[in-house]
């Protein structure tokens, strides 16, 4: 379908034309009544701006209570002072005064008992064993010989007062019995010098050693 061919008509023309009329028409009458010139003022008034604070509500603070009422102090307690009781002395002179003066010369008291002397120790002396002087050469066992036994025993023996063998013990024999007996035997007939305490002759114990050769004999 073309359009090119197509004009508009009369009609639209006027309408147009009759709206551009009204408008001029419009305008005169606003500027002769003074409208405009309201419409301006009103368009150029200031607009005012009131800024609208929040309330805010103050937190409620809890008032402090109230302080206790000033109480005064008690009173001390009581104490009542301590009874002291003064003992009044007599006037009266004491017993032990001086009531008579001499001019003797008391009595010295006796000294003291001086302690007894601790008793002195006892003084003891060994008896004195000299077999040389005191002892005869024993007698050499026959058997023994005979056996050539030899050997050295000890004796313990015990000295009485008078000096005389009263007991005897084969302390380290000799190897034999029959040279043991042989010397006790022997030991027997000996006398020797008691040992003493305080010079006073006492029993006493003392060691003696014999020899066995067959060449002394």
């Amino acid at each position: 379908m073309k359009y090119t061919g197509q004009r508009k008509g009369p009609t639209n023309h006027l309408v147009g034309f009759g709206i551009v009329v009204l408008l001029h028409v419009v305008t005169a009458y606003a500027l002769m009544s003074g409208l405009a010139r309201k419409v301006v003022e009103v368009v150029k008034a200031p607009i005012e701006t009131k800024i609208i604070e929040e309330t805010q509500k103050t937190p409620e603070v809890d008032e402090p209570p109230p302080p206790p009422p000033k109480l005064a102090p008690p009173p001390p307690p009581y104490i009542p002072p301590p009874e002291v009781n003064i003992a009044v002395q007599p006037t009266t002179a004491p017993s032990n005064a001086i009531t008579v003066v001499t001019t003797e010369k008391p009595k010295e008291a006796p000294p003291p008992p001086q302690p007894a002397a601790p008793p002195k120790p006892a003084v003891r002396t060994a008896p004195v064993i000299d077999a040389a002087r005191s002892c005869e050469k024993p007698e050499y066992p026959a058997a023994s010989k005979r056996m050539e036994e030899e050997g050295t025993v000890t004796l313990n023996f015990l000295i009485d007062v008078d000096g005389k063998v009263i007991d005897s013990r084969v302390e380290k024999s000799s190897g034999y019995a029959r040279l043991d007996q042989a010397a006790r035997t022997a030991l027997g007939k000996c006398k020797f010098k008691p040992g003493t305490v305080d010079g006073k002759p006492e029993q006493s114990w003392a060691s003696i050693k014999y020899t066995w050769q067959l060449e002394d004999w």
